[in-house]
């Protein structure tokens, strides 16, 4: 049944006028020919969907992994889906994640793993988060602006440069974000304000620090229902922001601290000047990278909405912080910005079409074509650019070559190991860092290493264990395997 069909003339089930509604009916796109187009968001997830799987995937097979976090979620989903506490023995031996990052979420997975347990499992989910991300993004844009507009602002924001890096650096739980971020803002841009407060809740499981942008979302809530203040929303509104504020402090002073060996929080040490930083930030690497947020992505109009609001979190943390990681455009962490920033350009496109300066709502206008264009142009630089390339997908005969000696390493052995071997070993292995197996004395060792000769390596293997003997088992592709040689 139509609920807006059972209300009053004038009302939608949430309190927006019909006059809203007609104003956001766009000159370009009759409700007939929405209808015929709301299909394009679901086939423009789907087309993303394969090409993100597909970038992922590859790269796992290349064996080109880039970090020790895809290792690090395994361990923990792996954990979750035998039942068990989620445990990730490359932070430590028996080291509960949630002493480290606050991700509930990531059990989500674990019912997946169960069946298909190897770390393309969490790829592909991650490929298909980020691209269900895309849905609300086109669908919106598409309602608001006309198919033509939607789809170049869906297309926009599925290639912009911050999703891309993400889809290409392994796994982690912001995928989780994403999709909430997309629907949440989405219902607060047709004032779906229950629908956007129900959507912001579950990003308090993602991350410990997501509690702020749920605080950040019910701060758009009462920007945007300012004037009317429906009175329920108010004092809802009001306890979203409180909730994520309380949800935040809860995870970082107490829930993680609980379960973390040290009693503390690890990432504290990051901000301000502690730990390894500086303490300060070049003025013209933070613009630089605020630039690369918005400029490409929104052409600065997303400025004029109040949704940016919601990206406040994010980049406040990055100024406390002053950690280089987050001020680059690599990696995974402006991938959250990039929902709010689309969302909140296609908002500020919908105002300015009323605006009373001819050259803004002639910018507007264009921008849906320009940011398309943009990330296009952009994409021969980034990930995505990589799907043109036949050679890309080839799997090369040497990581074959030390698939194979992994192999030689049996299932259930303990591995102490560094990036490269990770991968291939977490799904059926005990995997703990290099350097970092305590009291525990790892039954193999697995490095790569391609600078080094066998003879370094098991002299390195007496550094690590002076009181244990490690022979060489063998090595290929700058690979190497030692197995421990005594009993004692």
């Amino acid at each position: 049944m139509d609920t807006a069909a059972a209300l009053p003339p004038g009302t939608t089930a949430e309190g927006a006028t019909a006059a809203t509604l007609d104003r956001a009916q766009p000159d370009d796109a009759p409700a007939a020919g929405l209808r015929h187009s709301r299909r394009d968001p679901y086939w423009l997830a789907a087309a993303f969907f394969v090409a993100f799987a597909a970038i992922s995937i590859t790269r796992y097979r290349r064996m080109a992994t880039m970090s020790w976090d895809l290792g690090i979620f395994e361990q923990a989903i792996r954990s979750y889906a035998h039942l068990q506490t989620p445990v990730a023995d490359l932070k430590g031996p028996g080291f509960n994640i949630l002493g480290d990052h606050f991700s509930p979420v990531t059990a989500l997975i674990a019912p997946f793993y169960r069946v298909f347990p190897t770390p393309v499992t969490l790829l592909v989910v991650q490929a298909a988060l980020f691209a269900v991300s895309t849905i609300p993004v086109t669908r919106v844009a598409a309602h608001l602006l006309g198919r033509g507009r939607g789809l170049a602002i869906g297309v926009a924001y599925g290639l912009s440069w911050g999703v891309q890096r993400a889809v290409d650096f392994d796994f982690h739980e912001i995928a989780f974000a994403m999709p909430l971020l997309a629907f949440s803002l989405e219902a607060v841009v047709r004032r779906r304000w229950y629908a956007a407060m129900l959507w912001a809740v579950p990003l308090v499981f993602v991350k410990e620090d997501m509690g702020a942008t749920v605080a950040a979302i019910g701060a758009v809530i009462l920007v945007r229902t300012w004037r009317e203040r429906p009175p329920r929303i108010v004092p809802l509104a009001l306890g979203l922001i409180g909730f994520g504020v309380l949800a935040s402090a809860l995870a970082l002073g107490v829930i993680i601290p609980s379960f973390n060996g040290s009693g503390s929080y690890d990432y504290w040490n990051k901000v301000g000047s502690g730990g390894e930083q500086t303490g300060t930030i070049p003025f013209e690497t933070a613009v630089r990278t605020l630039l690369w947020v918005l400029l490409p992505t929104s052409g600065l109009l997303a400025l004029r909405s109040p949704l940016l609001l919601a990206a406040v979190p994010t980049l406040g943390w990055r100024f406390v912080s002053h950690d280089d990681h987050y001020w680059g455009t690599d990696w995974h962490y402006s991938a959250v910005l990039m929902p709010i920033v689309a969302l909140a350009l296609v908002d500020a496109i919908d105002r300015a079409r009323d605006s009373h300066r001819p050259w803004l709502a002639s910018y507007a206008r264009q921008l849906p074509g320009m940011v398309a264009g943009a990330a296009l142009a952009l994409t021969a630089s980034l990930p995505l650019e990589n799907l043109t390339d036949p050679d890309f997908f080839h799997k090369p005969k040497e990581v074959t070559e030390v698939e194979r000696l992994l192999e030689r390493i049996p299932d259930g052995a303990s591995v102490e190991a560094n990036v490269g071997p990770i991968s291939r070993l977490t799904s059926r292995c005990r995997v703990l860092w290099v350097g970092n197996t305590q009291n525990v004395v790892p039954d193999y060792i697995a490095l790569q290493e391609p600078e080094r000769t066998a003879e370094d390596l098991v002299a390195y293997a007496k550094q690590l264990h002076p009181e244990h003997r490690y022979a060489y088992l063998g090595s290929s592709g700058g690979y190497f395997v030692l197995k421990r040689a005594d009993t004692a």
